[in-house]
């Protein structure tokens, strides 16, 4: 998994709520979109790409729309199943984001709880149910 998040808090929430699960894949982090660009690159070179990518929407150097404009229009990597995980609730986001190809699109919980919730979901559909090109 590729999580794409600049808050340290939002950051350190997430990470917990996949411990508390015993989410066992790896996971890489990306604190801007810039750096969240860089890992094509990685993949490009051979790296193995993730299974999912977690991504904000509000990102410093290069926002989450972006990132996942250049992201489905890589031939290679627009088949890695994108999830927006942000704060926004503005139509125009989730209309962006979905224009461009994201796969889902969840608000991030408030509370720890609804966040360790929202984790094993996400573990258990795209690691677990969902079928992916190999």
């Amino acid at each position: 998994m590729l999580l794409v998040e600049d808050n340290p808090m939002d950051l350190d929430l997430t990470l917990r709520a996949f411990e508390r699960k015993r989410f066992s894949n790896r996971i890489d982090v990306a604190r801007d979109g810039e750096e969240a660009l860089a890992f094509m690159e990685r993949w490009d070179a051979g790296e193995a790409p993730p299974a999912v990518i977690l991504l904000d929407i509000n990102l410093p150097k290069v926002n989450g729309l972006e990132v996942l404009r250049q992201l489905k229009e890589h031939p290679r990597h627009r088949r890695i199943p994108v999830v927006m995980l942000t704060s926004s609730r503005e139509d125009r986001d989730l209309l962006a984001a979905y224009d461009l190809g994201v796969n889902s699109y969840i608000e991030k919980p408030v509370s720890f709880d609804k966040f360790i919730d929202v984790a094993g979901q996400i573990e258990l559909y795209w690691y677990v149910l969902n079928e992916r090109p190999r």
